[in-house]
């Protein structure tokens, strides 16, 4: 996202003039989330500047400081004294969607699973991410038990989920990414999944950016 984000945190990046974290506080609490721990890492000051308290949204922000970026799965375990035991949502700072979390929040999630949300595949990720069997995320390109003709096709991860802090029991604190927790868990069968059709974005370069803005435009 350079050279945007050379002296900003990408989630403070704006998009309709509201910065994407702020569209994502907004949509949580209108879900009735009111409780929030947010990642901060790189420029990491203006990212605990902008949110405070939470007050001024209504809910209440908990910052978790990470003392390098950790990547994903290592950001949540960072911040894991702060979660608490219930399942809890997840949601990448660095997209923008229109998604209502509301059912989420009601999602059953057993113990050391997961719940993703998965999107059609965009330009910049043809190939998809995983498939989706039954509501069960399998690995990309995988048959159902009728044979070829349950193919799924493949999906893209929105990094949008629910996990049971079971999911990442057991790892140590440092830097660690979450796609190999996923693929583990995918063996398993611990990981269910659901379809969004609606507006979302990973806004990972400037020119996706631009095109977003475009998109949401009034």
């Amino acid at each position: 996202m350079r050279p945007l984000t050379a002296q900003m945190p990408k989630p403070l990046l704006t998009v309709g003039g509201t910065p994407l974290l702020e569209h994502h506080i907004v949509r949580l609490r209108a879900a009735g989330v009111t409780q929030m721990v947010v990642n901060a890492a790189y420029l990491a000051e203006q990212i605990t500047d902008f949110c405070g308290d939470g007050a001024r949204w209504g809910v209440s922000i908990s910052l978790s400081r990470e003392p390098m970026p950790l990547e994903t799965a290592g950001g949540i375990i960072e911040a894991m004294p702060l979660l608490g035991n219930a399942p809890f949502l997840v949601v990448n700072a660095d997209i923008y969607t229109d998604f209502t979390y509301a059912s989420l929040l009601r999602k059953d999630v057993m113990p050391a699973c997961g719940h993703l949300v998965l999107v059609q595949n965009p330009e910049h990720n043809r190939a998809g991410d995983f498939s989706l069997i039954d509501n069960q995320v399998r690995p990309p390109g995988e048959y159902g038990e009728a044979g070829r003709g349950s193919l799924a096709g493949t999906l893209t991860f929105s990094g949008i989920a629910v996990y049971h802090p079971g999911f990442f029991a057991g790892f140590e604190r440092g830097k660690r990414p979450l796609k190999p927790l996923l693929d583990a868990a995918i063996v398993d069968h611990r990981l269910s999944g659901e379809i969004y059709g609606g507006v979302w974005s990973d806004v990972g370069t400037p020119e996706r950016l631009a095109a977003l803005e475009a998109q949401v435009a009034p």
